[in-house]
């Protein structure tokens, strides 16, 4: 598919992608205004304490990261949640709380994120900061009071030993110092024995500074702490109402996009010229847009009611067609038909017929449609003395033939004579119309008999062009009985009612019986993304010219 007909189907489905897309954004404003507000707010703990170490190690690091992936698993289990619905005395169960919860680890860090999402801000606040603070009393983090006191007594021998073990560096510089300076060897040695004792007892001390510590490290790869606590959320988290209405906008645009090339898809009826062309074997030879700018009544004759009106020039375009096509073969009998009701094939013929008729053409319309015919109600003219009663007449005349010998007029005259009596007249000089007539019970043996052929053969002989409106071809077999007896078929579409599969069966039944179909005219053409009349609008409307005067009163011609 071009991309002109994207745009094409884009365009005519404009309707519905509007409403679709103003329907959904619509829709999620109103729901996102009846939802309940939600607040997101979090709480950070860091496990272990190697950041208050100098130089921590890699043991320590990881370790701190697998026990922080413990504690995230334990923050939705039922002692912390239980414990926090208590502690806070929530209005529901802890199982409740477990969907409103959840831990994730930063990643690469020994850093828990607690959060909690809950319609009251400073519910979700006091929630966060109570699960962190009820994970760190279960944990190593608050020991129990043996160890408690255990690790109280470590942290006063520490100074301690920090301080035995600075004097006794002291004293040592001090014996140093007297070495330095003794006089007798007895000094010497004394001050060596004492300096030998004092190093003695800073070793020992030092091991035991180191054992201490050790045991104080034990507790610091588990221990719990509060790095970040929970504040009270302003901005909800959900719903998104902005975000909402742009998802929603853009759903109905996807859907509705969707739904317009599905219909298009699922559409039978002709699209473009290009389709028409291909379906019937025939140019194109006129696009008529549906006509505007006249009253209902004078649509039907627009050509002479306004003959600046686009739609005039576009039946002017198929008359010059068919001007030109003539010029290569005889013409003179023009059959126009379509493949169902109501396609403009009428509409079509009155029109051609004027302006043929305008172009000083001696023209007579065939009203041949003997089922429902409309000729003398466009015209405004009397329905009776029409084609019937010319055929029945002539066929009295007609003298019966022997075996062998061609069935022939008993006289050339009487149907000139027939002619002009049956014919009547209107304001367009040149222009005659044969209405229908009384409707006889057989209109296709009465169409299909030989004197219906030898009337067209006759009519064309006296007419410069002859223009014969039918049935359509899906409904009667009258416009594919005439079809073979003229010299060319016009078959008129409706870009909005002709379906293909009825073109391609209307096309097959006048191919059948060896039709000639010359062209193809497009009623109602909407101009799918082009302007067909841009110009010529351009130019009636410069030339100044006003319309011609249609007073819609027309004269019929009293019987010979």
């Amino acid at each position: 598919m071009e991309l002109l007909n994207y745009i094409r189907i884009l365009r005519k489905w404009l309707w519905l992608i509007v409403v679709a897309v103003v329907l959904a954004a619509g829709s999620s404003y109103i729901a996102s205004l009846l939802q309940t507000p939600l607040y997101r707010t979090s709480t950070t703990l860091i496990v272990g304490q190697v950041l208050q170490d100098r130089t921590p190690d890699a043991v320590g690091i990881y370790t701190s990261q697998q026990l922080a992936q413990t504690y995230i698993q334990l923050v939705n289990r039922e002692p912390i949640l239980e414990a926090t619905v208590d502690s806070l005395e929530l209005p529901f169960a802890w199982t409740d709380l477990r969907n409103s919860v959840a831990a994730v680890p930063v990643e690469g860090t020994q850093l828990i994120e607690i959060a909690v999402i809950d319609a009251n801000p400073k519910r979700a606040q006091a929630i966060a900061n109570e699960m962190a603070r009820q994970l760190i009393l279960q944990s190593p983090t608050n020991p129990d009071p043996e160890v408690q006191a255990r690790l109280d007594f470590i942290q006063q021998e520490l100074p301690d030993l920090q301080n035995k073990i600075a004097n006794a560096r002291d004293a040592i510089s001090e014996l140093d110092i007297q070495i330095s300076e003794a006089t007798s060897a007895r000094e010497l040695q004394e001050a060596e024995q004492q300096k030998l004792v004092l190093s003695s007892q800073i070793s020992q001390w030092q091991n035991t500074y180191a054992q201490l510590l050790a045991s104080i490290g034990e507790t610091n790869s588990n221990y719990l702490q509060v790095v970040e606590p929970a504040s009270e959320p302003s901005v909800p988290i959900s719903p998104r109402t902005r975000n909402n209405v742009i998802l929603g906008a853009a759903i109905g645009l996807l859907l509705a996009g969707a739904a317009a090339f599905l219909l298009e898809y699922l559409d039978d009826s002709i699209r473009s010229p290009e389709e028409a062309k291909r379906l019937v074997g025939v140019p194109v030879m006129a696009m008529v847009a549906p006509i505007k700018g006249v009253d209902e009544n004078d649509r039907k004759l627009v050509a002479l009611k306004d003959p600046q009106n686009p739609a005039t020039e576009a039946f002017r375009s198929l008359r010059t067609q068919i001007q030109f096509s003539a010029l290569t073969s005889s013409q003179n009998l023009i059959l126009v038909t379509s493949a169902g009701p109501h396609e403009g094939k009428s509409l079509t013929s009155a029109n051609l017929a004027v302006l043929l008729a305008q172009a000083g053409m001696k023209v007579l319309l065939v009203d041949g449609d003997l089922r429902r015919p409309v000729m003398h109600e466009n015209f405004d003219l009397r329905q009776t003395d029409g084609l019937t009663e010319l055929l029945v007449e002539w066929k009295q005349e007609v003298r019966p033939s022997f075996p062998g010998e061609t069935t022939e007029l008993a006289g050339a005259p009487s149907f000139e004579l027939l002619l002009d009596k049956y014919c009547q007249v209107v304001d367009q000089p040149g222009l005659s119309i044969l209405t229908s007539g009384e409707l006889p019970p057989n209109p296709s043996e009465l169409l299909g008999s030989i004197q219906m052929d030898q009337f067209l053969r006759a009519a064309a002989r006296k007419f410069d062009s002859v223009i014969i409106d039918t049935p359509p071809v899906i409904a009667v077999t009258d416009a594919v009985l005439l079809s073979r007896q003229v010299d060319g078929v016009l078959f008129v579409i409706d870009n909005e009612k002709t379906r293909r599969r009825m073109v391609q069966r209307a096309i097959e039944n006048l191919r059948t019986v060896g039709a000639r179909i010359i062209g193809v005219t497009i009623n109602r053409y909407d101009g799918q993304g082009e302007d067909p009349y841009g110009y010529s609008y351009y130019y009636t409307q410069k030339t100044g010219t006003a319309p011609l005067n249609g007073t819609g009163k027309r004269r019929a011609k009293q019987k010979a």
